[in-house]
């Protein structure tokens, strides 16, 4: 799909890089707590387009032998198999796709470290796992009274305690599959450690979001917000740096509130003279250069807007699930105003609804399918840049996602709407082979449709034409209007539409 570009990757990737260098320059050797996402950074690239997921990464390469990896993953999480959204994928199975990932990239992973560890049976057979695909594996317990017994913490029995971790290069990159990974504790414990062996080390943060030098507003900004409501984070203006330098900064309010006890831990560990005890706002210890990279303030305004109401559909979906509380669709809702949106301002929203909207009536006329009745759209862009808005709707052949998919490539490779690219032989092969398995409903789902294009490429041109035009649909806008099943949404997350739903529960009509 074709985008207006609002960031460009090369001249933001020149200012971090230089920023990143400058503080390592500072010490020994330096602790960068990565947050966020280190690949597939999709929220990045929808809010700043331009930003490409791996921009991260290619940072990361910039930066060639002077870095290694440290990945940090709670035992909590392990325990209860959190799953990351982005890609269906526990924590432990992402943190595994990660790593092989970043060796095949020339990345050097030199540890895993499990946090918050107390013998739980799932971290234990993790913690198999890596050790027989050949990789260092450290423990943390959790230091009791932990950020209320200072003397304690800073001390052998607090951050002496942990296991070292030993690394080697100047720049120690400490990343996570997610929140509460335990990185922050990880690294103090680091620099505790080095300092009484006379290694200088330092600590820096690497948060692209929010974006410390614009305005609290700002619907980037705003936008994290929306991508943290459910764990309460919001922006303000870091009190600190004001204090110190009388000017204006955007931080987070759990960086903000944590400040004067970080504060106090590090002026416990280093000489007055000592870079790190120069740091006198939570701003301070950030290395975020993303600013630089804005090109164009209009475009990655209205992206982030639109970022804004995907999270809203989000939520309202996890609420479905059970998985989230009121509070944080409240809190989604007060997001929205901030930025002026709706859920119709989601363009792709209201053709999904007609499309339901249209199977139902034309069942309720008698010349249509009677049973359960979804809609989906998508909004491409083919090769002249003309946008068209693409409709789909259930049947008892497709589901109303596989229906859109279908269509949309069609459109995108310009074949003419009654022409089928699926071999009917194929359709009725799988559709039979589901009714021997027992399933309720023999409807291909996206995945079963890819399956049969694939066979139906074989011999058919058109069909071949189809595949070639999925690449096309990487970025484009889809909605639904009901809850998917993983053989729908799988392969179009897997594909790189924007999906979102109105998540309503399937319900059978036969009236």
């Amino acid at each position: 799909m074709i985008r207006q570009i609002g960031f460009d990757t090369r001249k933001y990737l020149a200012a971090q890089v230089q920023k990143i260098l400058e503080r390592v320059s500072l010490f020994d050797k330096l602790y960068l707590e990565f947050g966020g996402k280190l690949r597939y950074d999709n929220h990045a690239s929808r809010v700043l387009p331009g930003f490409t997921p791996d921009t991260k990464v290619q940072m990361l390469k910039r930066l060639g032998d002077k870095i290694e990896i440290v990945h940090c993953i709670s035992a909590k999480d392990i325990e209860r198999r959190k799953i990351r959204r982005d890609f269906g994928l526990t924590y432990e199975d992402q943190m595994l796709k990660d790593i092989s990932d970043l060796r095949e990239l020339g990345l050097t992973v030199s540890a895993v470290v499990i946090s918050r560890f107390s013998n739980e049976r799932s971290a234990l057979k993790f913690m198999q796992r890596l050790e027989n695909r050949g990789e260092r594996v450290y423990t943390q317990y959790e230091i009791e009274d932990y950020l209320n017994d200072l003397d304690y913490v800073v001390s052998e029995k607090g951050y002496g305690k942990p296991e070292y971790v030993e690394t080697e290069k100047p720049i120690v990159i400490v990343t996570a599959p997610g929140p509460g990974s335990g990185k922050m504790s990880f690294c103090m414990a680091q620099l505790y450690q080095e300092r009484k062996r006379g290694i200088k080390s330092g600590f820096a943060k690497f948060e692209t979001f929010p974006i410390w030098n614009l305005e609290l507003d700002h619907p980037v900004n705003v936008a994290y917000e929306a991508a943290t409501a459910d764990i309460g984070d919001y922006n303000l203006v870091d009190p600190y740096h004001f204090e110190a330098y009388g000017v204006t900064a955007i931080n987070y309010n759990r960086d903000v509130e944590n400040f004067a006890i970080m504060k106090k831990i590090i002026e416990m560990m280093v000489e007055e003279d000592d870079p790190m005890a120069r740091i006198r706002s939570p701003t301070d210890m950030g290395v975020n250069m993303a600013k630089e990279g804005i090109v164009d303030d209009g475009v990655v305004r209205e992206a982030s807007r639109q970022e804004v109401v995907r999270r809203f559909f989000r939520y309202q979906r996890e609420f479905v699930e059970g998985e989230t509380t009121h509070d944080t669709l409240d809190r989604i809702e007060e997001i929205m105003k901030k930025v002026g949106v709706t859920p119709l301002d989601r363009s792709v929203v209201r053709p999904a609804r007609e499309a339901a909207e249209d199977a139902r009536r034309r069942s309720a006329e008698g010349k249509g399918y009677k049973g359960i009745y979804c809609g989906a759209a998508i909004e491409i862009v083919d090769d002249s840049n003309h946008t068209h808005m693409i409709q789909g709707k259930n049947s008892p052949i497709l589901h109303a996602e596989s229906a859109a998919i279908l269509n949309a490539t069609k459109t995108l490779a310009g074949i003419p709407d009654e022409i089928e690219v699926i071999s009917r032989p194929v359709i009725e092969s799988v559709m039979r082979l589901k009714e021997r398995m027992g399933r309720s409903s023999v409807a291909l789902d996206v995945k079963e449709v890819l399956d049969a294009l694939a066979a139906s490429a074989v011999v058919g041109p058109n069909a071949r034409r189809c595949i070639d035009a999925l690449e096309m649909l990487k970025g484009c806008e889809m909605h639904t209007t009901h809850l998917m099943d993983s053989g729908d949404e799988t392969p179009l997350v897997r594909l790189g539409l924007n999906v979102t739903t109105d998540a309503k529960i399937p319900l059978i009509n036969n009236s």
